[in-house]
This record gives C-alpha cells, sequence and structure tokens, in this order.
C-alpha cells in the first residue's frame, strides 16, 4: 500500500492558486527591483556636498530638534520632508565619524510582519520598504559608499519585527512609517535603544493601515513631557514635494 495519499481535486486547486500567487508575487517584486535598479542609475553618484537645509519653518525645526534630542518625533503628511532630512542628517552624521552605523526599520504591514509572501531572502524581501530612504542615503553618501555600508552592516535595515533582541549603541535609528506600529512593537522599539544612539521617528497618523491604537501617537503622548524626546507636527501647509500632493492631501482630507 502506498504511503502517499493522493491530492484532491480542491487540493490540487489550492496549489495552483498558490503557485500563480507566488509567480504574481515574483513579477511584482522584480519590477520593483527593476525601477529601484534604474533608478540607482540615474542617480548622481557623487554625493551632494553642499550642507542640507530647511525648506521651510517646520524642517528647520524638525532639523534642530534632531540634533538636541535623543528621539524626535515627525508627525504629518507625506510630501513635507520627513523622511529625506533624516536619512541626510544620518548620512553627515555617518561621514562625519559621529555615529559609527545607521539603522532603518519600519513596519511591514503589507506583507503582514512575517514578509514570507515575498522570493529572496530577508534583505531582498525588505528591500522595497525602505527605498525611499536609500534613495536620500545614496544622494548624500553617493551610491558606491551606500552598497559598501549596507553590505558590511554599516547601513543596517532591520524589519520592525525583527528588533527583538537588539540594542543599538553609536548609531542613528530611522523608524519610517510608524503609524503602522502597534503599541507593543513601538515599546518594545524603544526599549533597544543604547548608549550614544539617537532616534528619529516619522509617520502620519491618517494613514494608518491596522484598526488599533497606533504606537506613533501614544508614545507622542506618553512621552509629550520627556526632557529627552522632541516632536515636530508638519501640515499640509509645509508640503514641499509638489503643488499636487498638497492638493492631494486636501482632497481626501476634505
Amino acid at each position: 500500500m502506498s504511503g502517499h495519499r493522493h491530492q484532491t481535486k480542491a487540493e490540487r486547486r489550492r496549489l495552483r492558486k498558490l503557485e500563480k500567487r507566488d509567480r504574481q508575487n515574483t513579477k511584482k517584486i522584480q519590477l520593483m527591483e527593476k525601477l529601484q535598479d534604474q533608478a540607482d542609475k540615474n542617480a548622481d553618484t557623487q554625493p551632494k556636498t553642499e550642507p542640507l537645509e530647511a525648506r521651510n519653518e517646520a524642517q528647520g525645526h524638525y532639523m534642530l530638534t534632531i540634533k538636541s534630542k535623543k528621539v524626535t518625533f515627525g508627525t504629518g503628511p507625506a510630501g513635507t520632508g520627513k523622511t529625506y532630512i533624516a536619512a541626510a542628517m544620518a548620512a553627515e552624521a555617518l561621514a562625519s565619524k559621529e555615529i559609527s552605523r545607521i539603522i532603518i526599520t519600519r513596519p511591514a504591514v503589507e506583507a503582514e510582519e512575517s514578509l514570507g509572501f515575498l522570493p529572496g531572502d530577508i534583505d531582498e524581501k525588505y528591500a522595497p520598504y525602505i527605498a525611499p530612504i536609500k534613495q536620500a542615503l545614496v544622494e548624500r553618501l553617493g551610491a558606491s559608499q551606500t552598497e559598501y555600508a549596507l553590505k558590511r552592516g554599516i547601513i543596517e535595515p532591520i524589519p520592525l519585527a525583527f528588533m527583538r533582541g537588539h540594542t543599538f549603541k553609536n548609531a542613528w535609528v530611522i523608524f519610517d512609517e510608524a503609524q503602522n506600529s502597534t503599541v507593543g512593537q513601538m515599546k518594545m522599539f524603544l526599549t533597544r535603544l543604547g548608549d550614544g544612539s539617537k532616534v528619529i521617528i516619522n509617520g502620519d497618523v491618517t494613514q494608518k493601515d491596522h484598526d488599533e491604537v497606533d504606537g506613533l501617537s501614544d508614545a507622542v503622548r506618553r512621552f509629550r513631557h520627556s526632557k529627552y524626546v522632541g516632536k515636530v507636527e508638519f501640515t499640509m501647509d509645509d508640503v514641499v514635494r509638489s503643488g499636487f500632493v498638497r492638493e492631494a492631501i486636501k482632497a481626501y482630507n476634505d
């Protein structure tokens, strides 16, 4: 008697559906990688040498807060420069040897935190999520230096779900899209911080992708009186990406 059970029609249909979904996901990732490769090729491989300058009052306040506080919360709509400024300032700190590492994290809500449906190893799975920060690092450090730092672990992307057990010392940690974290995840993240570390936590609480209390707004409330923590709230008037982005935000908020 055979030790193997024949698959039922339902099981075979389910297997075909899973295989089709895997192929579709693979194609999506390959397309994202192709677009990222093209963006890297088009980017200036030489780093920008001019100092980073604020484009409005809110950005100036944000930059001063990052410099003076251990933890900075940047909240507000997309297109205000939160991610770019955090990455650019971290790059400058790394280049001047103020710090030895840059850590990048964000929740992967769309992939149910496990990232299991994406092909490749964990770095390949997580790459699309940290692409905006990587672009800013390339602009400030140069493409070759950024790639070298990524390969050596000097710049290290770590999915939020894999943060437990880490302690960050002499590093800047950029936590993007923090509105998609839970309260428990934010607590776990903030208790990773060691000596010489600085944290920038960004997000837009109107754009969360889950129904729980978000970790960003909860943390802002809990640490509102802390001397170690600063908060900068951007508004629609601070959008610098394009005039249309400001119009789009207004259209969906009305």
